[in-house]
């Protein structure tokens, strides 16, 4: 079964995560499926706006560790495929096109650095945000560690990205993760209808608007950082943080 539905309504692409008994999980199949989604969204010319959503009542949990783990730990997670796009936004092959997100209860890890990595986020009240990787001994995606704490101020991003906690809609609306709250069920609705009123403006404009405001705000130097400390994605943490997540225990870190 395909882990990304993909539908053309008009010059909109829609981009559904398809994994709702796993709560939409990403398994390495579904990372390469997204990734080529949006590699189909960079290349049609007939496309000028990607909306990303999800089937079921959950955005994503994040990644699936039992899938993904053992070659995240390894450093051999191959995350963009052949012919596919960067939908984190960490590396130099992003979609040159604007991303509407919708979102609804969890929205975890993965669901945060897509969130980050959109231009419009909408999401419903029962959405619930968290970025869990310091308790599974891993670093974020580089989304993360670099984005949030510049739309939501350090402290802001610290107090979640340091403690793994969960926060609701209203606080990444007041912390500048979402860009509106609604009642569930409305969230897809809504999205599409900026990502319509975005695809309706004249295409070069739109994506000159976009190369700009990333040029201006350059994350250049910062993924260097983040890149350099990739290694530590091979640490014994990392393994003692995905036992821990498989056996449902506490995490007893030792630093090495």
């Amino acid at each position: 079964m395909t882990r990304i539905t993909l539908e053309t309504q008009g010059h909109v692409l829609l981009i559904g995560l398809n994994r709702p008994e796993k709560l939409n999980a990403a398994d390495e199949q579904m990372l390469h499926e997204l990734s080529l989604a949006y590699g189909q969204l960079d290349t049609d010319p007939n496309l000028r706006v990607g909306l990303v959503f999800a089937h079921g009542d959950h955005f994503t949990a994040g990644l699936d560790l039992q899938d993904v783990g053992p070659k995240l730990a390894a450093g051999k997670l191959q995350m963009v495929p052949e012919g596919g796009l960067d939908p984190w936004g960490i590396t130099t092959k992003q979609v040159s096109k604007p991303v509407v997100m919708a979102t609804r209860g969890t929205c975890f890890t993965l669901g945060v650095e897509l969130a980050l990595a959109s231009d419009v986020v909408i999401a419903a009240t029962d959405s619930r945000f968290a970025q869990l990787e310091v308790s599974r001994g891993i670093m974020p995606f580089g989304g993360g560690t670099i984005r949030f704490p510049k739309v939501a101020g350090h402290a802001n991003a610290m107090r979640y990205l340091l403690t793994g906690d969960s926060f609701d809609a209203q606080q990444a609306l007041s912390m500048n993760l979402v860009t509106q709250v609604c009642e569930p069920g409305e969230e897809f609705d809504i999205a599409l209808e900026i990502a319509n009123r975005v695809a309706d403006q004249a295409p070069l404009a739109v994506q000159a608007t976009l190369a700009s405001a990333r040029a201006i705000d350059s994350e250049q130097e910062k993924m260097q950082v983040f890149q350099r400390l990739a290694s530590l994605m091979q640490t014994k943490d990392v393994a003692r943080g995905m036992e821990a997540f498989m056996t449902k225990q506490p995490a007893k870190f030792e630093g090495n």
